[in-house]
């Protein structure tokens, strides 16, 4: 049985709702019948063998014909759930949502249990939440066991429930309707309410812009531990204004100091400035890390009591320097000197006005993050030579030199054809751009192993009249039956309209069977929800609905790379981001050629366990019975 999954969202604001802990561990259903006990994790796998001792505990409380549904954790010396001690309760530790470990030493494991979907062959999946739970209570009640509990719900204000469960260093609550039924899918009648972090840091140094920033890249931040020693706490690199970069560079300028203010040496790329630690910034943040540092930090301003002292002639030129950007930029983008640009302020976008110029320095700013997408990938040019409104051309092939810097690959890979593409360097990028390339395009599998595609796309592609809420929880619906199908998804925008959900593979299919299989995937998704998706291409076909598009799944069809600009008016880039922030995004144009120097200090962390994360076909094949041909 699939089990009922909460929806992100923020707090509830209508009806009757009960609010649990989020915990940090792995789901578990457990089934009882006359054959004995069956754990399940939530893509299917069945654990028993691995969780003896709660299995047995199971047994003992004597409810045969039924299932448990609740998440397995080991506890810390507060009494908190640690998700690190979990994995260590296992011999191979593996992230959430993977298969099983080889074998077990779980004695520690506490399961914690929150619904009761039967009971004693009674289905009650239909009975309102409020009342599952009130039976599952008094049936866990009556057998006090050390590691089975219930899964309290507390009453008290959202507000104040969900700071105390930050606080306390929990993933945060989940919100039930209470009076829900229950449902095998992703539901809005389960809401997850996750922990957020906000604190005022001290300043103690910046870091140099990079690409089209100008003022500083990142602050350098630092708050004082119980010993009153202050400690490095990570840097924030989002959430400036222009205005906020030119006013706050100027003001730590005047208080910069020669050595690092921090009791500890911190490892920072580059040259830091540093500064007397005096000002402080209001930074919001996802989480803290395992050596004390924030993740995905967003600046909010200074704290309420800190003010920058500018001077009438610092302030108006501030303002100047904010209405020159694109001036800024050519001061501020370093290109190579061997690097000859024709045309560069030929306008290729009419509507954002930006240039061949901009174009080349927006490749030069994500070079960084977007050669690791390339890498040993055939890739595909879309070259615009009069810009985002003319006519574009598709180049699969090309000469020797033809573009400096990019590599041919051999043509034993595309028998019958010139040699394929790769991209290797900065130079070669660069080339390409100069050569009026906007779009990069990359193939499903890497030139060393090109019969064994090593990912999965799927291409959610709306329809007229889909607006973009409708794409989201479309995303939504496609993670939750990929991961029912034992395969991790990640996603990124596409630049343009849509949203790509991608899925790491082991190098182990051919390019027939992977895409027949996405076919199957997505075939299976338009029949179970018609009113939404539909499997087949075509305008006339996706009115109202979105065509997720498995057909880039095939040998020699490709995908536009991340961080790569889209030939489309504005200049949109297709940029990863974490499934946490979807709720947050405006389009799949969120990002553009003109923004994208927000999101670099970002970079590819959304997908940081993407290569742990490759999962082997032949589960998903035999869950969704799909057969070849």
């Amino acid at each position: 049985m699939a089990p009922q999954l909460a929806t992100l969202s923020d707090a509830p604001r209508h009806g009757e709702w009960l609010y649990e802990l989020k915990f940090d561990g792995y789901r578990l259903l457990a089934r009882t019948d006359a054959a004995g006990v069956q754990c399940f994790t939530r893509n299917g796998h069945d654990w028993t063998a691995k969780l003896p001792q709660l299995a047995e505990s199971v047994t003992d409380l004597g409810v045969a014909d039924s299932w448990l549904d609740g998440e397995m954790v080991v506890l810390n010396a507060t009494g908190i759930p640690d998700f690190q001690l979990l994995q260590n309760a296992f011999e191979t530790p593996r992230r959430r949502g993977a298969h099983a470990p080889v074998s077990s030493a779980s004695a520690g494991i506490v399961y914690y249990v929150f619904d009761m979907p039967f009971y004693r062959g009674y289905d009650l999946r239909d009975v309102p939440l409020k009342q599952r739970r009130a039976l599952l209570e008094r049936v866990l009640a009556k057998h006090q066991s050390s590691n089975i509990k219930f899964s309290a719900a507390f009453d008290a204000p959202c507000k104040e429930l969900t700071e105390s469960a930050c606080k306390l260093g929990l993933e945060g609550l989940i919100a039930k309707r209470a009076d829900s039924p229950y449902q095998s899918r992703r539901s809005t009648d389960w809401v997850k309410l996750k922990c957020g972090y906000r604190k005022a840091f001290l300043i103690c140094g910046y870091t140099d812009p990079k690409g089209a920033r100008t003022g500083l890249g990142a602050l350098l931040l630092g708050h004082y531990d119980d010993s009153n020693k202050l400690q490095y706490a990570g840097n924030v690199g989002t959430g400036f204004s222009d205005k906020t970069l030119f006013e706050l560079t100027r003001v730590l300028e005047k208080t910069a100091i020669e050595n690092s203010p921090f009791a500890a040496k911190p490892a920072i790329a580059g040259k830091p400035h540093w500064v007397q630690p005096t000002l402080q910034a209001d930074v919001s943040f996802a989480e803290w890390t395992k050596t004390g540092r924030i993740r995905h930090g967003v600046f909010r301003g200074l704290s309420e009591s800190e003010k920058l002292p500018m001077t009438t002639s610092d302030k108006k030129q501030g303002a100047k320097t904010a209405a020159s950007a694109k001036t800024r930029d050519a001061v501020r983008v370093v290109l190579p000197k061997s690097l000859r640009i024709t045309n560069p302020e030929r306008v290729v976008d009419a509507r954002s006005g930006l240039t061949k110029l901009d174009v080349i320095k927006h490749y030069a700013v994500v070079a960084a993050v977007m050669l690791p997408h390339l890498k040993s990938r055939p890739v595909s040019l879309v070259r615009a030579p009069t810009g985002t409104d003319g006519e574009l051309f598709f180049q699969k092939h090309a000469k020797a030199e033809e573009i400096p810097g990019i590599k041919l690959l051999d043509q034993a890979l595309d028998p019958g054809h010139a040699s394929l593409l790769e991209l290797t360097s900065l130079t070669g990028l660069l080339n390409a751009a100069q050569m009026n390339t906007l779009e990069f395009h990359t193939w499903n599998g890497v030139a060393t192993a090109i019969n064994k595609p090593d990912r999965m796309i799927f291409d959610l592609d709306p329809g007229e009249n889909v607006v973009w809420p409708e794409v989201q929880q479309a995303a939504l619906l496609m993670r939750t039956l990929l991961e029912a199908l034992a395969l991790v998804p990640f996603l990124k925008t596409s630049g343009g309209k849509g949203l790509h959900v991608v899925v790491p593979l082991k190098k182990q299919y051919d390019w027939d069977t992977v895409k027949g299989f996405s076919q199957a995937v997505v075939q299976h998704l338009a029949k179970t929800i018609p009113q939404k998706f539909v499997a087949k291409s075509g305008p006339k076909n996706r009115i109202g609905k979105i065509f997720v598009d498995y057909l880039r799944n095939g040998f020699g069809a490709t995908t536009v790379c991340a961080w790569s600009a889209r030939a489309r008016p504005g200049l949109g880039v297709s940029v990863p981001f974490a499934w946490e922030e979807l709720d947050s995004l405006s389009g799949s144009a969120h990002w553009t050629v003109e923004n994208i120097a927000e999101r670099i200090a970002v970079g590819n962390s959304p997908w940081e366990d993407y290569a742990k994360s490759t999962c082997s076909l032949k589960e998903a094949i035999k869950i969704l019975g799909y057969k070849a041909g």
